[in-house]
Parts: structure tokens; sequence; C-alpha cells
């Protein structure tokens, strides 16, 4: 079985506060991207996993999400199927476009098939969450999404199932850890941001209008998505994580300053970084800042993307 495993950016994502379990609350818009991994699954007798990948610099051992979200689906329905897991890495690692997550979910989908163990999409997002709160938007398998709590309350955005954007994603050769970027919000926000307003949402309880009362910028945004109004996404475009992955990887600040000096495009580094992205109108566009940034930024990767 040959899968996709699609990368992602997120539009939008605010950091609430941090829970007392450790991780953070937040609100967040995901995109899915046409940048991919690719992963194949071939059955083994008995419940033997193994995992190899093209990238020498990723694990493939036990601390693979991909590896573990096999584990997991054998453990917890007693599976006594095995499988070999062949990984073919294109989205660049520790980048913030959910590479990780994005196999794990593949993994999961894959096999649910391959074992015919006829899960509903529910279960696996739930299996999902217990890997990485990205895990839950790839199994969702949606071009858009809404997520609350850690991330992992996911709500569809049906409405944007036939939107399409174009990005021009450039990405510096870092591997910027997510943790570490939460430990810097933290330095810099010592302060509580949670509201009343926001209290079903950090509850887990969630809808739209729950979402847009919580952070009316949401919905100005899905409202400029579906209406296709550039100049209004470009005024809705904030992570909350910028600050943080700037202070301490400055080269990623001047990265995004470098696109910003391209042109009017709405630009964003996406989740925990160091991936930043301009919002394009079209391919040709996308190619021709290709063209003008490449020649002297050659350490760095880029990318023309798409929603899928």
């Amino acid at each position: 079985m040959i899968l996709h495993s699609y990368a992602k950016v997120n539009l939008y994502l605010r950091v609430l506060d941090k829970r007392e379990d450790g991780f953070h609350s937040l609100i967040t818009l995901f995109e899915r991207i046409d940048l991919s991994d690719r992963i194949i699954l071939t059955p083994l007798p008995g419940r033997k996993i193994t995992l190899s990948c093209n990238r020498k610099d990723l694990a493939c051992d036990s601390s693979n999400l991909a590896y573990r979200s096999a584990r997991l689906l054998q453990d917890t329905f007693n599976v006594p199927c095995g499988v070999e897991i062949k990984l073919i890495k294109k989205i660049p690692i520790g980048s913030g476009m959910g590479g990780g997550s994005s196999n794990a979910a593949s993994v999961l989908l894959g096999l649910n098939r391959l074992w015919r163990l006829r899960l509903t999409t529910r279960c696996l997002a739930d299996l999902g969450a217990q890997l990485g709160s990205d895990v839950p938007f790839f199994v969702y398998n949606i071009p858009f999404a809404a997520a609350t709590g850690k991330g992992e309350h996911i709500l569809p955005l049906s409405g944007l199932r036939k939107t399409r954007l174009y990005h021009f994603l450039a990405v510096p050769r870092l591997h910027v850890s997510t943790p570490v970027i939460y430990r810097k919000w933290d330095e810099l926000n010592s302060f509580a941001l949670t509201s009343h307003d926001c209290r079903d949402i950090l509850n887990g309880v969630l809808s739209i209008r729950s979402l847009t009362q919580a952070d009316n910028t949401v919905k100005f945004l899905i409202s400029a998505l579906k209406k296709k109004q550039r100049q209004g996404l470009s005024r809705c475009l904030f992570n909350s994580l910028e600050e943080p992955t700037f202070s301490l990887y400055p080269e990623v600040f001047q990265l995004k300053e470098k696109l910003r000096a391209l042109g009017t495009h709405p630009v964003l580094m996406s989740g925990s970084g160091p991936a930043v992205f301009c919002l394009v109108s079209s391919r040709k566009e996308g190619m021709s800042l290709w063209r003008k940034i490449k020649k002297e930024n050659r350490n760095w990767q880029f990318f023309l993307t798409r929603t899928v």
C-alpha cells in the first residue's frame, strides 16, 4: 500500500495559556498542502514491525511516530499482523509543517485498511491524539480545519473544501524543537491569556459559534478564505510562536523580512518554525519569487505548494 503523507501550514495560531498538564491551550487554523512524504506499507508475518527511511538523520526505532502508530494499533486491538514501513521523506524535518504527525496519521489510516480493522475516523483521531496534538487533523483527511485544546479538538471547515491557496515556502536548514519554543513562549508570556469567552473551547466544546466568540479574527479569516479576499487574509494571518522562535533563531526573522521585502504578499511562519510561507496568486507568481531569492540564499530550501 502506497500512501501520500501531506504537510500542513498554520494560517492562524494563537497560544492562550499553559495548562496544568504542561501543554498549552491554543486556537489554530490548519491548511493541508501538497508537499508530501511517501509511505509504503507491506504486510509481515507475526507481529513484527520494521521501519526504514531515506533520511539517515531520522530515527527509525520505537521513538518514531510512524512506528509508534503501528504499535499503538497492534496493542490496542490485539492485532496479530505485522508490517514493514518504508518512509520516503520530502517534508523537512523539524520545520513546523507537521511531517511526523502526518506520517503517524497516514500509518493509522493505512493500517486500518490493510488490517481490516474498520475503525471510525473519530476512533483513529482519538488514538492519534495520544501520539501528538497535530495527528488528529491529518486523520480527518480534509484541506482546512480549526482546532482547539492542545490542537487535538478538530472542527472540519466543510465550507472551504473547494478553496485552494498557492504558497511560496522557504525553510532554513534548521531543526527547531517545538518544546523549546513553547518554553520560550512561557518566559515571554508569564501572564495567562485565557478569558471567560474561551471557557467552552478550553473544555473541548468546539463549534463555529464558540470558536468565533473566543477569537473574532478566526471568523474573519474563514470569511476571507471563502470569499478569496487576499487583503483580508493578510490582516488575519497570525502566529503567537513567531516571537519566541525569532528570539532564539534570528535567521528565521531575517527570512520573513526578506520575503516581505519582495512584495505585498502575506507572509507567516508555520507552527513553531522555521518554515515561512507567502501566499501567492498562482504558481507562476511563486516561480517569480523563487527566481528572485534563490541565488543569494542557497542554504534555504524552497517549495511551491497549494492546498490539497
